[in-house]
């Protein structure tokens, strides 16, 4: 029998009791005994269950925090490696945007070094070729001015 059941039968036998005045019932002791001892006997049951589910639940709180500990060990190194991986990231976006900037900077001076180096050629020509034309000028000019050679 469970403690409950036999608190109720000590309910039962106080209640099956004879009353008399004054607030007063007269019991079977015999009964009553029976049933006290009968708690004595399962108290001891109930109190090991009892501590039984005390002890259970202190170890299943205790497996519960180490696991939620190692959970959040896990969790905080897999966010300090992802943060690292960011960081890693964001340092070669940083590194190849500073090299495509400083690309395009050279490519931008070498077009207009390039540009520069063939318009000086080009007006090196153009004077040397205006001189030429010049000389070529005055030669033919000079041709025309002289006298006509007599036929033979």
């Amino acid at each position: 029998m469970t403690i409950d059941e036999l608190l109720e039968q000590f309910d039962e036998v106080l209640d099956s009791g004879i009353k008399i005045p004054g607030k007063r019932t007269v019991v079977d002791i015999e009964k009553l005994r029976a049933v006290v001892d009968d708690i004595r006997l399962n108290i001891p049951s109930e109190i090991k269950q009892a501590r039984g589910i005390v002890s259970d639940r202190t170890e299943i709180i205790t497996n519960a925090k180490r696991e939620a500990d190692g959970i959040i060990r896990g969790a905080d190194e897999r966010a300090k490696q992802m943060v690292a991986e960011q960081e890693i990231v964001k340092l070669a976006q940083e590194k190849a945007t500073e090299i495509i900037a400083n690309a395009q900077a050279k490519s931008r001076e070498m077009r207009k070094a390039a540009q520069e180096f063939v318009d000086d050629l080009m007006k090196r020509a153009d004077e040397g070729l205006t001189a030429n034309l010049g000389e070529i000028r005055k030669t033919r000019a000079a041709l025309h001015n002289q006298t006509p050679l007599a036929k033979d």
